[in-house]
């Protein structure tokens, strides 16, 4: 199984299209349906299913485009990590984050940092633990953002230098945008939006016994989205400080919880980690400004 394969065959499901695809590969439709005929015949399944005007995966097509994906992804990190062993002025570097307010003190050593090497290029995939820790571990991302203790047996890692508050997020006129901070009793029956990795994380620790009358009305993996669903009247979203804009403009506000709950962040790496020159400047770098 070649990557070139494996190129044309992730050309062919993101368009869905084999005129489409070749254009876009630059190659004619005879030695994409070739290529595409071999790797079914060197897997032995059906990839797609062909219909009058296109083309679809078939469930083992699926499977196939979530590994390939994965694979070309490394074979490009590879290729740009051998380019920049001698660039002295640049490399290239990729970040896992989690959301949060603290996120500003990593882009400003982005940015100090490419002031003295101008070629730095970077890449950034959001996401929480569950996604940007498979990512990392696959070593498609030289570093991640966690917002929860890393386990110490497979990761390196620094803290932020700060940490975040949590609260509530919800319309002006909701009943409880009349507190002053909102108490764990005070979220009983009412419909509750939020991550699912802090529902059962520390959400639930935070709550107590409280917690058994929360009502989980649904998750979100991104912050901003469940504040859309909170502005509509459908929840209260329960989220970082800050990492909403609550005005007049937009209707919302943001309560801090009672007692306060904070959350630290981190900067986290493979713990045997080879790293490209620039990554190890990079890194170097964050250990000064962060202490």
């Amino acid at each position: 199984m070649e990557i070139r394969t494996l190129r044309y065959f992730l050309a062919i499901a993101r368009e869905e299209n084999m005129t489409r695809a070749a254009e876009i590969l630059h190659v004619t439709q005879p030695t994409l349906s070739k290529a595409l005929k071999g790797l079914e015949d060197e897997l032995g399944k059906k990839l797609f299913t062909r219909h009058s005007f296109s083309i679809r995966l078939t469930e083992e097509g699926v499977l196939l485009r979530n590994r390939a994906e994965d694979l070309v992804n490394m074979v490009d990190k590879i290729e740009r990590e051998f380019i920049s062993l001698d660039d002295i002025t640049g490399g290239e570097l990729s970040f896992g984050m989690a959301e949060s307010w603290q996120i500003r003190y990593l882009a400003r050593e982005i940015r100090a940092c490419k002031e003295q090497y101008p070629n730095l290029h970077y890449h950034i995939t959001s996401g929480d633990t569950e996604q940007v820790t498979e990512k990392l571990d696959k070593g498609l991302l030289d570093f991640a953002v966690l917002c929860e203790m890393p386990d110490e047996s497979k990761y390196d890692f620094i803290r932020f230098p700060e940490a975040d508050t949590w609260g509530a997020v919800m319309p002006a006129d909701h009943p409880l945008a009349s507190k002053p901070g909102i108490m764990p009793e005070d979220l009983a029956s009412v419909p509750i939006f939020c991550s699912e990795q802090s529902w059962n994380g520390e959400l639930r620790s935070w709550a107590g016994k409280a917690y058994d009358k929360w009502q989980l009305e649904g998750t979100f993996r991104l912050s901003y989205n469940g504040s859309v669903f909170a502005r509509e009247g459908l929840g209260v979203l329960l989220t970082f400080r800050n990492l909403i804009g609550c005005n007049e403009e937009n209707g919302l506000v943001f309560r801090p919880f009672i007692p306060e709950l904070r959350t630290e962040l981190y900067l986290i790496w493979n713990r045997y980690q080879q790293f490209t020159p620039i990554a190890e400047r990079f890194l170097a770098q964050v250990r000064e400004a962060f202490a």
